[in-house]
């Protein structure tokens, strides 16, 4: 295993950087539940989709608003009745707390997708990680990067036009 080099601030750099370092709160939903109390939690949140947890916190899946209106109001089903679990999808990207940022990044920008859930290796649910909170990462870092040093820049004149005044 290749050793991280830490930068002048202490941390490592961005690439080797661990995604559970800048995840977000998770906002999940019990898979217990029904769709009527989904969509609530989702309406409350402005969410058009969350990820969906069992009682041990282990991510399911993922529902959206539209599907589920569709699926379930669409074919005349009572959304207060109807089981969320019923229309968790699985197929949905997430990646593990101890991958590297840039892995991240790139399996949403593969994806499409702007945000994914953050897991552990036992897929239970710590948080999300966003491409908006990567990218702000990264303007961070870049703030922090030191100046580059130019040995030549010592022995260079500084030039003045005017005279300086001096007072007496």
């Amino acid at each position: 295993m290749e050793q991280i080099k830490p930068s002048p601030f202490g941390a490592a750099n961005f690439e080797a950087r661990i995604v559970k370092n800048i995840i977000e709160p998770a906002k999940s939903i019990f898979n217990k539940g029904s769709v009527q109390t989904a969509l609530d939690e989702m309406q409350a949140r402005a969410s058009d989709s969350s990820s969906v947890i069992d009682q041990r916190g282990e991510l399911l899946g993922t529902v959206s608003k539209n599907k589920m209106n569709r699926k379930v109001g669409g074919f005349g089903h009572d959304p207060k009745t109807e089981p969320v679990e019923a229309q968790i999808e699985t197929n949905n990207p997430y990646c593990f707390e101890d991958q590297t940022v840039a892995e991240a990044e790139q399996m949403m920008l593969n994806a499409n997708v702007g945000e994914v859930p953050v897991v552990t290796r036992e897929k239970l649910l710590v948080g999300t990680i966003s491409i908006e909170a990567i990218a702000q990462e990264k303007r961070w870092r870049k703030r922090l990067e030191p100046l580059t040093y130019y040995p030549a820049a010592e022995n260079a004149t500084i030039g003045c036009s005017t005279p300086l005044l001096h007072h007496q």
